[in-house]
């Protein structure tokens, strides 16, 4: 009887949670077409998410195609099929790996960043001196970030995956002696547009994912700097767990 009250409380949390994020979007939603337009929010946002995650992305997704390559090689060789290496990088990153682990990047520092600015406004009673003011939180605070994530988390997974691409040529073709020709060939082979549209796709429903869930769980903090701390953490774990569930949807779906 304990486990079903336990989980009967985590089931009617969790709708809870759902049904906030829906209505955030949903308010969201309607906010954006209307005036007035914040740009200096919007841009401030776009340079935050985007261009200060600029260097843990590259870093992120160069070992990543370095680590693969160097993995994949080892399982290839063993049935002489090193002629496939490129293929095999270019693929991981552009389907799977760019745009998940760019996500869960852009999450760790961007979201967590957005939950504790927005849990702090909203325990120090910011967010109701701008209710107070006639100004809607939401169109002010949440609309910026949600269309900054969704604008540059592709941007970044495109770096990512042709950084993570550049580690790969240079483990496989420089360190371990793999044909450069073949390696590109093979690349180009098995790689097709659509692979880079459905993982470019992808990333924007993550960002969507990431920027929503930090902006209702900062605008949820309670309690002082324990309510922030808490929403923080729940922010960056929702968020990871958000993504890898609707990366296998979407790969079900797409692929």
């Amino acid at each position: 009887m304990l486990f079903l009250n336990t989980l009967g409380r985590l089931w009617v949390h969790f709708l809870q949670e759902l049904g906030g994020m829906a209505l955030l979007l949903a308010q969201a939603g309607l906010w954006l077409p209307r005036r007035p337009y914040r740009w200096r929010h919007f841009f401030r946002q776009l340079e935050f998410i985007g261009v200060k995650s600029f260097f843990i992305v590259v870093l992120t997704g160069l070992f990543t195609g370095m680590v693969l390559a160097l993995q994949a090689y080892y399982g290839f060789r063993k049935f002489g099929g090193e002629s496939l290496l490129g293929g095999a990088v270019a693929l991981s990153m552009t389907r799977e790996l760019g745009p998940v682990l760019t996500s869960l990047m852009v999450a760790a520092r961007a979201g967590s960043a957005m939950a504790a600015e927005l849990g702090a406004m909203k325990v120090t009673e910011q967010v109701d001196a701008l209710l107070a003011m006639a100004v809607q939180p939401v169109h002010y605070l949440a609309l910026p970030r949600l269309l900054a994530a969704v604008i540059m988390t592709p941007l970044l997974t495109v770096i990512a995956v042709y950084i993570g691409i550049v580690g790969g040529y240079f483990v496989g073709v420089i360190l371990l002696d793999v044909n450069p020709g073949t390696f590109m060939q093979k690349m180009l082979e098995m790689v097709n547009s659509s692979d880079l549209y459905n993982g470019l796709f992808k990333s924007v429903i993550f960002g969507l994912l990431l920027a929503l869930i930090s902006c209702y769980e900062g605008l949820q903090a309670k309690g002082g700097a324990e309510g922030v701390g808490l929403v923080t953490t729940r922010a960056v774990v929702y968020s990871a767990i958000s993504i890898l569930i609707a990366d296998y949807i979407l790969t079900a779906l797409l692929f």
